[in-house]
Formats: C-alpha cells, structure tokens, sequence
C-alpha cells in the first residue's frame, strides 16, 4: 500500500511539471554546389543552432527552380534567393520573407589579353549571361551602358544564356568574348588569370544607387515571415556567428574545403576573400530604404518578366524582427 502512494506521488509530481517543448527544427532547402553551404556547414560544426535553442536540417538540390519548388510545397522553410523574387511573390499573395546573407555581387568577365577594355567595345560580340535575359546584373550594365555610350547593349552583342559553369567552359575555350556571371564564378575566372571588366558593384555606383545593399538572403515561409517570433531570429544569430567565425578564424575553412569545388590553391583563396568581403554589416532602415530604391530602377529596367505587375517593393519583403 505503501509502495502504490508513492508510484502515485511520484505520477503527481511528473504530471505538475511543465511540459519540456520539442526542439524546433529549421528545414533549409540549397543548391547543392551553392555558397550557403560554407555557412551553413559551419553553423552544424560549432553547433550554433543547439546552441540557439533549434536544430537546422540542411536538404541540398540540383537546381534553383528545386528549392523554390520545395518552399512553395511546404518541404522546406528557409532557402536563398533575392528579395526582388520575394517582393514578387508577396505582390502575388505568398508571403514569403527576407534576410540578408550576402551583399556580394557578379561581374562581366573578359580574357585576360582581350582588347575590350569598355562597354561600348562589347558590340559585335558573343557574350555570355548567367540568370537570363532579366538576369540583374545583365540589366545594370546594360543601364550604365545607355547612360555612358548612349547604346543599347542588348540589340548590339550575340547574347548566349546558360548555367554559369558552362559559360566559363566556353569563355576559357574561347567561345564567348565575355560572360556576365556570378560572384564565385567571377572568382573562379580571375584566379585563372581572367579580367574584370565591369564589377557589379561599380555599374550600381556609377548609376548612383548604393554598391553594398545586400541583394541575396535567406527567405522564409509565410508562417515564419508572418509570425517570426524565436525561430528566425535564432537562426539569424547562429548565421552571423558562422560568418564571424569564417572572417576571423582560417582553420574554419580546413572542413569546408571539400565542399567549395575550388580547382586551384589561387581560386581557394579568391573564394574565400569574397566570402569574407560578401558579409552585410548593417541591416536596418537605411539599407532597407536603399534597397527599395534599387527595386525601383531595376522594376523600370526589367519589367514584368522581373518583378511582376509591381512598380514598388512589396511591404512585408523585409522580415522586420531581423536589423542589425
């Protein structure tokens, strides 16, 4: 009898105490070769989502369409994108968010013993462009195009569209006479000896718009961006201790450089200064301020393909939880 009031006391007990809540898991959905994949391996080695209270589960795809496929499905709850597709698909009634993650941006690339030293020299010739006819980058130098030489680059060159690596194929082979591309196969280019023709950087500020807003970013499902609460600010800690830990401490790369697909010890290096250079440093009204006058120039410059039937930036694009 004894025995049955304590088994008894001891229920009572368990049951008065508060119920421990599950960790939270963030499923991110990445492109399988993509930059994120540094940051996000360092957030799984130091342990800065236990750390943060929240377990971060990494799915990796072939392609963008796949993750953006996964997030509109429901599979996943965070991928990287730009917040001019989030705008877009706020102003179409999914209410995605956004952080930023890198203020890096693409390039035009040239050979290195290439005569084409301007913009205006690019007539005539075959030039490679990753993202597409709307692709952004595209659209600037084709802006600072019409603002320096009064031209319109898009009706003056033989344009291929493809995947960036297939495009730097074709410039090293000689194929092509320049590739506009990405920022990491900028990189890759110039630590083989290619040159920078235009920096995508420098169109923006030659066109008087800011050169560090950060364009890409991590975007979260609707229930997450509506209702960020802990989660996304957890995450958004945990990303930024990674990106200190990768500027700061070299033997962080050691583990991750199986995963950067580098096929030099010059284009390790190159890779990893752009990481470091590529890390946002504000984040509040000012760059959001800024960023909503970039959508405008570029929602003049690309149009609907780009952003939709919108002429401005969608409210709620900005997760409002998130400023540093």
């Amino acid at each position: 009898m004894r025995q049955f009031g304590l088994v008894w006391i001891l229920a009572l007990l368990c049951a008065l105490q508060p119920a421990v809540a599950a960790t939270p898991t963030l499923r991110a959905g990445v492109l399988k070769f993509g930059t994120v994949n540094w940051e996000l391996q360092t957030i799984k080695e130091y342990r800065l989502d236990e750390a943060e209270g929240f377990h971060l589960e990494v799915t990796p795809y072939a392609g963008k369409l796949a993750t953006t496929t996964a997030l509109h499905g429901g599979t996943v709850d965070v991928i990287v994108n730009d917040w001019l597709w989030v705008s877009r698909q706020r102003s179409a009634g999914r209410g995605y968010g956004f952080i930023p993650y890198s203020r890096m941006n693409g390039a035009l690339m040239v050979t290195a013993d290439s005569g084409i030293t301007t913009l205006a020299e690019l007539q005539g010739k075959k030039v490679g462009i990753a993202g597409g006819p709307v692709d952004k980058s595209w659209l600037l130098i084709q802006a600072l195009a019409r603002q320096q030489y009064h031209i319109d680059l898009k009706q003056r060159i033989d344009a291929v569209y493809g995947a960036p690596p297939l495009l730097a194929k074709k410039l090293q082979s000689g194929e092509l006479d320049a590739v506009v591309t990405f920022w990491h196969y900028a990189a890759r280019l110039e630590a083989a000896g290619f040159r920078r023709l235009v920096d995508i950087g420098d169109v923006l500020e030659q066109l008087g718009m800011p050169a560090d807003v950060p364009m890409v970013g991590y975007v979260f499902s609707p229930a997450l961006s509506d209702n960020p609460g802990d989660l996304v600010q957890a995450f958004d800690r945990a990303a930024r201790r990674a990106k200190a830990i990768l500027a700061t401490q070299p033997d962080a790369w050691l583990t991750l450089e199986p995963l950067m697909n580098a096929d030099s010890a010059a284009s390790l290096q190159t890779l990893k200064a752009g990481y470091k250079a590529g890390i946002p440093t504000h984040w509040g009204e000012v760059e959001r301020r800024e960023a909503a006058n970039l959508f405008s120039l570029l929602a003049e410059l690309g149009g609907e393909p780009l952003v939709g039937k919108a002429t401005a930036l969608a409210p709620g694009t900005f997760i409002e939880a998130v400023r540093y």
